[in-house]
């Protein structure tokens, strides 16, 4: 799933395509999204020009002259900037027409969705009933209070999105390899110093990743079409069995809060 890097990269490579563009028209296909689109809403977006392209947690915005698109990638999803000439790809659902281009939405496992909001307070809402605070805004003092009240195993404190927003399962393994803290540790008992030394590792991760533009493992790839780079550099995810690039130690696997999780044994051992 494209965590918080991919998508602020789908959004950094968008704004300069489409910001200021006019939607002269919207075409929809046959099969349904996880949320499926209203044929009510194209009307109220055929016309509108994107005055701006924004990221919540793991979610897109995308601000029209009135209302606002809510983009989810869900899965597999990928919202790309193509010349209207360029053949549509397999699993392409919606299109919105730009012109020369078109900004398309495609999802090969349909989990994502695409939809509108007429007004701004309702999109705020709708985001602040389902997320918390950006990774970069998590402030020590309520960071430490939310481990305190979880007996959950700190992995999935960190995929919670209630509890901070945009970490998925890669940087999650990543920063508590950073932080050094075992993933199956109880999040109460983690010690403030430990704490903070992970609100760190995560801001750390996420930057680091972004400025690689995200992690192609899969078919993620930017508003461009690019794959990104942080693959490359990963320190534990992905690399079961592998030595760690720390101390040499196999990177082990298990499975937490429903999702593979990788650690080294030797720099995160469970106290």
């Amino acid at each position: 799933m494209p965590e918080l890097p991919e998508v602020e990269t789908v959004v950094r490579t968008l704004r300069p395509q489409a910001v200021g563009k006019r939607i002269a028209g919207l075409s929809v296909g046959r099969m349904r999204l996880r949320r499926p689109w209203r044929k009510s809403w194209t009307p109220r977006v055929v016309g509108q020009t994107i005055i701006a392209i924004d990221r919540r947690g793991k979610w897109i915005i995308v601000s029209l002259d009135t209302g606002r698109l809510l983009v989810h990638l869900g899965m597999t999803g990928q919202f790309r900037i193509h010349p209207s000439a360029a053949p549509l790809e397999p699993h392409t659902h919606i299109v919105f027409d730009l012109g020369a281009t078109q900004l398309r939405y495609r999802d090969e496992r349909r989990f994502g969705s695409v939809d509108y909001f007429a007004d701004g307070g309702a999109i705020a809402k709708f985001l602040d009933a389902r997320l918390g605070p950006e990774p970069f805004d998590l402030e020590p003092g309520p960071w430490r209070v939310s481990l305190a009240e979880s007996r959950r195993s700190i992995k999935a404190v960190l995929l919670d999105q209630s509890v901070v927003a945009g970490v998925g399962n890669i940087y999650a393994d990543e920063a508590l390899f950073v932080a050094k803290i075992a993933p199956a540790t109880p999040a109460n008992a983690i010690r403030p110093a430990a704490a903070e030394r992970l609100r760190r590792a995560v801001v750390e991760v996420l930057t680091f990743a972004i400025d690689c533009r995200g992690s192609s493992i899969r078919n993620y790839l930017d508003g461009t079409g690019e794959p990104g780079g942080y693959q490359n550099e990963f320190r534990v995810y992905g690399r079961t069995g592998e030595p760690c690039m720390t101390c040499g130690t196999a990177v082990t696997r298990v499975r937490l809060a429903g999702r593979s999780t990788h650690s080294c044994p030797r720099c995160q051992p469970v106290r």
